[in-house]
């Protein structure tokens, strides 16, 4: 099954599988509810009506007070960057061999970016990067129900700078994309998922990279089970699981970059702006 919200005359609203879900149904109430018992929900709806299908009347598939949280140097691809930018090195080896996880909050559901929106990088930044990740959805119990595509940006300087100023180089206005959609899937399925992402430059690729989830340092139940050890989720929780795919030192992002970030089934595109 593969949920997608919508602008419509009336507001935002949900489909599954192409077809609007009841007024009123939405992922908050969906996420309250068990993974067998949203499964069943959403098999005995009767079919309703189909939304337009353009791209332009996606919105990200999350509702505004839900929040999107962020783990980090989950790959060793990800620690060889950190340790390359950072004056501290050492401070990303320990958390990438550490029992607990790097987990920090990313953003508040209103401040997300869907599909075709724009991204942004920090004027006070000269050195921007994406960041693509499986991004997983979570219900109130913890239990991982789908996955959708993520684009984590990040100031590499700022962070390189001082590990504290990891809240300013990921978290700011446009720094977190996600969509378009939702794919409903266990966490098996997700274990072993294609993860690609691709930087076109006035109309060429300047940047392209791919891997896997399956080349994870942590596994996926391990990521969500830390992040609820003492947070609770009522409308349940987007996790982006870090990126394996980092572009080379020389890199940084320009405006007007457009962004293609693929996980599994879901291709999200941005395009850049500061």
């Amino acid at each position: 099954m593969y949920l997608t919200r919508h602008t419509t005359p009336a507001g935002p609203r949900w489909a599954c599988d192409g077809r609007f879900l009841p007024e009123g149904l939405d992922l908050s109430a969906l996420l309250a509810l068990t993974r067998t018992e949203l499964l069943a929900r959403l098999g005995s709806l009767p079919a309703g009506a189909l939304p337009e299908t353009g791209r332009g009347n996606l919105l990200p598939p999350l509702e505004p007070l839900q929040e999107v949280w962020a783990a980090g140097v989950t790959y060793l691809r990800s620690r060889e960057a950190r340790r390359a930018e950072s004056a501290v090195a050492s401070v990303y080896d320990l958390v990438y061999e550490a029992s607990r996880p790097e987990l920090f909050f990313k953003a508040a559901g209103w401040r997300v970016v869907g599909p075709g929106a724009a991204v942004r990088i920090r004027r006070d930044s000269r050195w921007n990067v994406p960041e693509p990740e499986l991004v997983l959805v979570i219900n109130r119990f913890l239990e991982i129900v789908g996955y959708s595509a993520g684009n984590d940006m990040s100031s590499r300087d700022i962070e390189g700078e001082n590990p504290l100023y990891l809240p300013q180089a990921k978290v700011y206005n446009g720094s977190c994309a996600v969509g378009p959609g939702i794919f409903l899937a266990d966490d098996s399925e997700l274990s072993h998922l294609p993860i690609g992402l691709t930087v076109v430059r006035q109309g060429e690729p300047v940047f392209q990279g791919e891997t896997s989830s399956a080349r994870m340092k942590r596994g996926l139940p391990e990521l969500v089970a830390c992040l609820g050890r003492e947070l609770d989720f009522p409308y349940g929780v987007l996790l982006m699981t870090g990126t394996g795919i980092v572009p080379n030192d020389d890199f940084t992002l320009q405006v007007g970059d457009r962004i293609r970030v693929q996980v599994g089934r879901l291709e999200l595109e941005n395009v850049v702006q500061t």
